[in-house]
Parts: structure tokens; sequence; C-alpha cells
């Protein structure tokens, strides 16, 4: 009985050829390209019948006589300041190289020279409220260093961190006055960048700070020796992020020098990547080696042809100042189809391209960090893979400071529903983002339970993979559609707009549609499976 199942999981993992399958890939991809013929041939023409409703358009550098789309505020200040961003990070780098060159600086070394960089850095985003950041990271320092060998440590740290994410937030990054008069100057000094909101990584950099000193003198659950038999960056001999993050630093890495320079360092400071202090302190005093000098140079040419598909995109389809106006409320459900499909591939192209330019600048001065987004929007088939895959270094933190310390696998059905409602509150405190949130973890709990039936049934021949493959692929079609649904709600329309969407999809005309947007999602989780099969084969 051995034989026929180790068989079969290599038919389904792809390791070999499958006639039909071959014959399967050429019907599906005729039918994704006429798909995107299709919407985009559309969203060209309502972006040239509604121009003139919609707000955020601004003349257009790329394609003469084209408005540019910046009605989103997160873009447009992005890439507004995306010159100073880039002189900053030159200036940093050339200083940064040069004094680590001439002076051989180490993990004391280079840690003072960061802060220093990083801390004029500050001054121009904050202001005076670079005191706000220093008193809230040093009191939690102090914190860390006194209880921080106590069983209820984390409890501590947990409750420090939390009641000033809500209070930064309730009182909007605090105003000076309310220390007295005498200081109500420095309320005119602010900087251009709301501290507040910066901190909310600041925040997770204090927990994760004070978990991983926590954890020195306890046994790791990482298995070095499994994992290296696993990753084929270690099996090469060099050391991948996810060994340096699990390897524990000696006591004396952990001072207050290289903890603030861990807290403001410049090139992560406003968006992540995100992280843990144990890799970053392991890379100060040998710089990351994973990524050679050639990768670096074509992550960030592959950076910048990303930045001009996102303006070619701006320019011909509006599709988030539709969002912004409300104007696609009163289009028909296949045109909101349209308009909702087109906001989430703009808001993946936008973190992407936001967390990439941050990770670059990173890379080039010798840290690593995860990836954020390593897959595409349109290449996830399940909720599990897709927030796997989106800000990829939040989930890792996620997973090593909350997931495995509340129970892990064990306890998966509670777990979703303690973390999803800390990531919606560490984003804002929004209602809209609360349901985002409980929406997901709703839709979390049959895929949970259905995985754990598929691991029972093992299909042990053709006809079973076959079955098995069809059940996987209409899953993830309802899977990708809750997808959608959840992350409209939450960054878009609302939970206001819920009973909206609802309606504009569950009446006469909307039904069909919906019916063909499940069989696109179908037709694309089989395109996904093809690609996983791809990947196995390739290795």
């Amino acid at each position: 009985m051995g034989t026929p199942v180790m068989n079969n999981k290599e038919n389904y993992n792809g390791r070999r050829s499958v006639p039909w399958k071959q014959k399967e890939l050429f019907f599906l991809v005729i039918y994704a390209f006429v798909f995107y013929v299709i919407i985009i041939k559309r969203s060209l023409q309502l972006s040239h019948d509604h121009y003139k409703q919609l707000f955020g358009l601004r003349p257009g550098w790329l394609i003469p006589h084209y408005l540019n789309d910046v009605s989103d505020a997160q873009w447009r200040n992005f890439r507004g300041n995306l010159p100073v961003l880039t002189l900053v990070f030159g200036i940093f780098t050339l200083l940064a190289s040069l004094m680590r060159a001439f002076f051989d600086l180490k993990v004391r070394g280079m840690s003072f020279l960061w802060l220093l960089f990083s801390l004029a850095y500050l001054s121009y985003l904050h202001g005076a409220c670079v005191i706000f950041v220093l008193s809230i990271a040093t009191v939690n320092f102090l914190l860390v260093k006194i209880f921080s060998r106590k069983k209820y440590f984390p409890l501590i740290v947990w409750s420090y961190n939390i009641f000033f994410l809500l209070c930064n937030r309730i009182y909007e990054g605090y105003s000076f006055s309310i220390f007295g008069q005498q200081w109500r100057f420095l309320d005119n000094y602010r900087g251009s960048f709301r501290w507040h909101i910066c901190f909310n990584f600041v925040v997770l950099r204090m927990i994760s700070f004070g978990l991983d000193y926590h954890w020195t003198n306890q046994d790791s659950h990482f298995n070095q020796e499994k994992h290296c038999q696993r990753c084929h960056i270690c099996k090469s001999g060099k050391t991948c992020y996810q060994a340096i993050q699990e390897r524990s630093l000696p006591t004396n890495k952990f001072g207050y020098v290289v903890y603030l320079c861990y807290l403001v360092y410049a090139p992560l400071y406003i968006a992540g990547p995100i992280v843990s202090f144990n890799a970053f302190a392991s890379q100060l005093d040998i710089p990351q080696n994973t990524n050679s000098v050639r990768n670096v140079i074509l992550n960030g040419f592959r950076w910048v042809l990303c930045l001009l598909l996102m303006e070619l995109m701006t320019h011909l389809l509006y599709y988030n100042a539709f969002a912004n106006s409300g104007l696609w409320k009163h289009f028909s459900p296949m045109e909101v189809f349209i308009i909702g499909y087109g906001v989430l591939n703009f808001m993946w192209l936008k973190f992407l391209l936001i967390w990439r330019f941050f990770r670059f600048w990173s890379l080039v001065n010798g840290i690593e960090t995860p990836e954020n987004m390593p897959k595409c929007i349109n290449n996830c088939h399940n909720l599990e893979g897709f927030w796997k895959n989106w800000h990829a270094s939040f989930n890792k933190w996620l997973v090593r400071y909350m997931y495995i310390p509340l129970g892990g696998s064990r306890k998966k059905l509670l777990n979703v529903w303690v973390i999803f409602t800390f990531v919606a509150i560490w984003h804002d405190l929004e209602w809209k983002l609360l349901s985002w949130a409980w929406l997901t973890c709703l839709f979390f709990i049959p895929e949970l339970l259905l995985k754990s039936a598929v691991k029972a049934f093992q299909a042990e021949s053709s006809f079973g993979e076959l079955i098995f493959r069809e059940l996987s692929a209409v899953a993830g079609a309802v899977t990708i559609t809750c997808l959608m649904v959840a992350n409209l709600v939450g960054f878009v329309i609302g939970p206001n707009g819920i009973n909206w969407l609802l309606s504009s999809f569950l009446g006469k005309e909307g039904l069909p549609v919906l019916g063909g947007m499940l069989m696109t999602f179908y037709v694309g989780a089989k395109i996904m499976f093809h690609i996983d099969e791809a990947k196995h084969r390739s290795h």
C-alpha cells in the first residue's frame, strides 16, 4: 500500500509530467488570457467615460494628455517624497559604508553610527516628538532588564506596549501642553510626519527585543539540523534569515545603544519590513551574505520596473479614484467586480513598491529582512497561503511572538481570533478593520476544518487525485471570493458597505456575474496548481 501513495504524492506535487495536465493548462491559459483582455478593455472604457466625475486625478507625465490617479493618500505621499527618500538613502549608505571600511566597525561601533544617522533622520521626520519615542522606548528597555527573568514577563511587555499602542492613537500622539504650558511651544516643532503612525512598527520591535532577551536562557523549539536539511541557502554554506533569527544571542548584545539602533534604524523605520532583534543584531557584526551584489542590484532594477508598471496602471486605470468617489456603487455588478478586483491589485502593487524600496535600502547596508510580498496577489488560492505572502515579515513576527507562544497548531482555531484582532488594532482603531479581521477569521474556520479532513483522505488512484484536485480548485475559488470581500470591507467600503455588496451580487442581475467570478477563480486556482507543480519539478 505504501508505494501507490508515494507515486500519487509525486504525481500531485508535479514531479512527473501527466499528459492531461498539459492539455488542461493550455485551455486554462486561453481562458485567463480572454478574461484579462475583457477586464482591461472594460476598465479602460470606464476610466475614459467617467474621469470627469472622479477626484484625485492629476496631470500625467508618462502618457501625453492622460491624467494620473494619485487619489490614494499613502501612495501620493510616498511617490511625492521619493526624491527626498532616495537622497537620504544615498547619503546614509555612502557615509555608513565609508565609516565601516575605514574604521573596521563591528556591533557596538556600527550601532553608534547608525543610531546617530537614524536620530538625525527622526529629528527631520518628527521634530520635538522624538522625545516621546525615546521616552517610551527607554521605559520599555528598563522593564525588560528588570523583569525579563520572571515567568510573567511576557504579560508585562505585552501590556505595556498595547497600552501605548492604544493611547498613541486615542490622543493622536499627545500634545506637549499636557505636561505644562511651559512646554506648549514644542507643539510648533512636530516635524513633517506623525510620530505615532510610525510608532506602530516600534511597538513590534520593542516586543521583539523583550521576548528575544527573555528567551536567551531557554531551550529553543527550533531544530537547526532539520532546518539545514530543508533550506537550500543553509545547504550552500550561507546562513538564511530564519536561522539567524532563531539563534540566541549572548546577553551582552542586548545593550541600550544596540536596542535604540534597532528601534529607529532609518531604512526600516517608516514601513518595515519587520526584522526580529536577534536577526538585526547578528547582522550588525557580520553583514548579510545571502544576497550577492548582483542579486541586490537586480532587486533594485526589478523595483524600477514595478514603479513604471504602477505609473502605467494609474495613468490608464483609475480604480482607486472610483473606489474613493463612491461612483462605482451605481455601476452594474460586472463593473463593481472589475473595480473591486482592480483596487486590490492596486493595493498589492502599492505596498510592494513601498516595502521593497525600504528593504532594498536595508539590503544595501548589509541588513537582510524578509521579503514582504514574495508572491503575486493573483497567485494565492487559500487564506493561509495569502497571509504568508501578504506583509510576510509581519506574518513571521506574529508566528514567532504570538502564534507559537499561544499554543501553535494545537489551538489554531482560537489563535486566529486573537492574532487577527491584534493585527486590526495594530493597524488602526477603526470598526472596518475589526470587521475585516473577524470576517477573515470566519472564513479561516472552514478552510482549517477542510484541511484537517483532507489529511484523512489521501487519494491513492488517478481518479482519486482528480477528484481531490477538483475539490481543491472549487475551495480555492470560494476562498479567493471570501478574500476579496474581507479586504474590500476592511480597506475600501467598510462594514456599512456589506449589505450593498451582497445585494449587488445576490440579485437577479448579479447572480450570473457571481457565477462567472467563481468560474474564473476556479480557473485561476487550477493555474496556481500548475505553477506550484512546475516549481516542485524545478527543485
